[in-house]
């Protein structure tokens, strides 16, 4: 008995060991990030900004990946069927990995099987903007004139299954105003036709649409989230004025995944180099300068925020009827 105890406590030991060794000894080769979208956008310029600093701690380069195509569906199923050695990675925003399960019949993969969170980066709340002429001021005068003129407000989207097009679907049906979804192909011409009053409202990133808030030509009414924007202190959360909703408290987030069965000492390692990173000042101003908060959650805090936000965007999306081939 006590040879057995012995030998157990021995292969313990052996097994602590070898895992701070794997942590220590990662990585041995270069780490390829994937984006599952295009150049230039916000979780494109993320990677980017981070891989440069990280690789610099890892000592290993780091090649940053666009497989752009099919909403993120693409890049993410490369590294959801990718070794689950750490050095295949995903930098991405939640349309990926939570809103198209619900929007596409089928997918290639599950990201609760195939791919693990090991850190939320950052968030962004986006903010309920008007057209001046519009004359409400408040989410309660905006859903009382949607009601008093069912079918003839509109409301814009930068495309159908677009947190914009699902929240503004579900703000019609819970305030029964009957909005007209009008959709368009990315954010730029979503706010030119507001701009123009071809459309009457519209959920925004608040980096895109402060400029036109400062200079009156978008009226801004409240921001999603659970806290207020550090851009917009000034305006008050949806649930501040009034719709507590879990529809208008998730934020898009931008997140880095690993294949589910990646050792923990690597999740463990990259996770801590990563959260140090965000805390710098440097990265700090990158973030905001793009219109984001930095979170940097543990993997335990990204994996508990996935599963609290599972629910509410299957619900959104059921609710607006959205579908996707």
């Amino acid at each position: 008995m006590i040879r057995r105890a012995f030998l157990a406590l021995a292969l313990g030991g052996t097994s602590l060991m070898t895992s701070h060794a794997m942590a220590d000894a990662y990585p041995v080769k270069p780490l390829r990030v994937v984006v599952p979208y295009a150049t230039g956008g916000g979780s494109d310029i993320v990677a980017r900004a981070l891989g440069e600093k990280l690789s610099k701690k890892l000592g290993q380069p780091i090649i940053v990946d666009n497989k752009a195509g099919a909403s993120g569906i693409i890049g993410t199923d490369a590294v959801a069927k990718a070794a689950p050695d750490g050095y295949t990675l995903l930098v991405t925003i939640t349309q990926s990995v939570l809103t198209n399960q619900f929007l596409y019949n089928r997918l290639p993969y599950d990201p609760r099987k195939d791919l693990t969170l090991v850190n939320v980066i950052a968030d962004a709340p986006l903010v309920l903007v008007t057209t001046p002429s519009l004359p409400v001021r408040s989410v309660k005068e905006l859903a009382d004139y949607g009601r008093a003129h069912k079918g003839k407000v509109s409301y814009a989207s930068w495309g159908v299954g677009s947190y914009p097009h699902l929240a503004g679907a579900y703000f019609s049906k819970v305030t029964h105003g009957e909005m007209v979804h009008v959709p368009y192909k990315g954010e730029a011409p979503m706010l030119q036709d507001l701009l123009g009053g071809q459309v009457q409202w519209a959920v925004a990133s608040v980096l895109s649409a402060k400029p036109y808030i400062q200079s009156g030509k978008l009226k801004a009414i409240a921001v999603t989230g659970t806290q207020r924007s550090q851009v917009l202190p000034d305006l008050p959360t949806f649930a501040e004025a009034g719709m507590d909703d879990n529809a208008f408290k998730v934020l898009g987030w931008i997140g880095l995944l690993a294949p589910v069965g990646t050792p923990a000492p690597v999740v463990a390692r990259l996770d801590e180099e990563v959260r140090a990173l965000i805390q710098t000042q440097d990265m700090q101003a990158r973030f905001s300068a793009l219109g984001l908060r930095p979170v940097g959650s543990t993997p335990a805090q990204s994996q508990a925020i996935f599963a609290r936000e599972w629910p509410v965007w299957k619900t959104l999306v059921a609710e607006s009827g959205a579908k996707l081939d």
